[in-house]
């Protein structure tokens, strides 16, 4: 029996009374609720009781909540700690909207609302790198889009954050985004930084603009070597109406080595704000991007075991943990 079956709309969890269950994870459930001392709407993000007796995903957990705590920006779901609790959950910010990827689902989307809802995107991760945090998951399902175009950006689940300390291998927190979305850095299994966020935005204008991803492949694993071997396809070949400008943002975001990417969410917002000041360079790539190098397997295999390092380490850690 999970915790959807256990909390019912009508009951009370402190000063919370719960509304509707929202979506259920892994590792928790989300439920909209209202908070009794001011009638205010608010989710609660409460895990799953296995996840509270794994101590590797409790820490997982906490960590989130402490990044979502010290984080007060318009583009970023706040959560709140303003009580003393009877159980462990987070009280959340309840955001109106659609989640991005349901946009997608339906097509692609106008410039100008791509441009717009990659600007809300970007001044999110400007607030959150200057303080010290990286995403590390950045995709649709974590933006959350309101009737206007404004964002939000929600769950911080694998968030990296500089102030707290940093996980061991026996305090495992993932390394890894989602394959369609993942930075070369983090598929070749580094930790990565903001210049990690700032190619996965690329990935999603992207695929806002064309309604396509640039790099694509049999399964996830293919679609992550794609990336270390070749080219972004060009989104003009999906959208002709793209501007030499706008591509010259996207490809400036997904350039392979994060040396050459923009170096902070600012550069690149201020770029898709100015798009009439972008200077536009003589890739080889776009020249030569159907030259697709096939899947080394050697390679694709090394790689591949780099990524699964930390999924091996958390499995070990939570069997040992449940052998207890």
């Amino acid at each position: 029996m999970g915790i959807l079956d256990i909390i019912e709309a009508g009951s009370q969890i402190d000063s919370y009374r719960i509304d509707q269950p929202v979506a259920r994870s892994g590792m928790a459930s989300i439920f909209r609720a209202t908070d009794l001392r001011n009638n205010h709407v608010v989710a609660l993000k409460i895990p799953h009781p296995d996840m509270e007796a794994d101590p590797i995903l409790f820490d997982r957990f906490q960590r989130e909540a402490g990044i979502g705590e010290r984080l007060n920006h318009p583009n970023v779901m706040r959560v709140f700690n303003d009580e003393k609790r009877s159980r462990v959950y987070m009280v959340m910010e309840w955001c109106e909207g659609r989640l991005l990827r349901q946009m997608l689902d339906e097509g692609k989307l106008t410039h100008d609302r791509s441009i717009k809802i990659a600007g809300g995107v970007l001044k999110a991760l400007d607030y959150i790198h200057a303080n010290g945090v990286v995403h590390r998951d950045l995709k649709p399902e974590n933006i959350m889009v309101d009737d206007h175009d404004n964002i939000k950006l929600i769950d911080f689940g694998i968030a990296s954050d500089n102030s707290a300390r940093r996980l061991t291998y026996a305090n495992f927190t993932a390394t890894l985004g989602t394959p369609n979305y993942i930075s070369p850095e983090q598929v070749k299994g580094k930790r990565g930084d903001g210049r990690s966020d700032i190619y996965s935005m690329g990935v999603i204008l992207y695929e806002m603009l064309s309604g396509k991803l640039p790099f694509t492949g049999p399964s996830p694993i293919a679609a992550m070597n794609d990336r270390l071997l070749n080219s972004p396809i060009p989104p003009t070949i999906a959208d002709p109406t793209i501007t030499p400008q706008l591509q010259e943002v996207i490809y400036r975001a997904l350039e392979r080595d994060p040396k050459n990417r923009y170096a902070t969410a600012h550069e690149f917002l201020h770029d898709l704000e100015h798009l009439d000041q972008v200077g536009i360079e003589d890739r080889e790539e776009l020249k030569n991007w159907q030259r697709r190098k096939s899947h080394t397997t050697r390679k694709l295999a090394y790689y591949a075991a780099l990524a699964m390092i930390p999924v091996v380490v958390l499995l070990i850690m939570m069997l040992i943990a449940h052998s207890h």
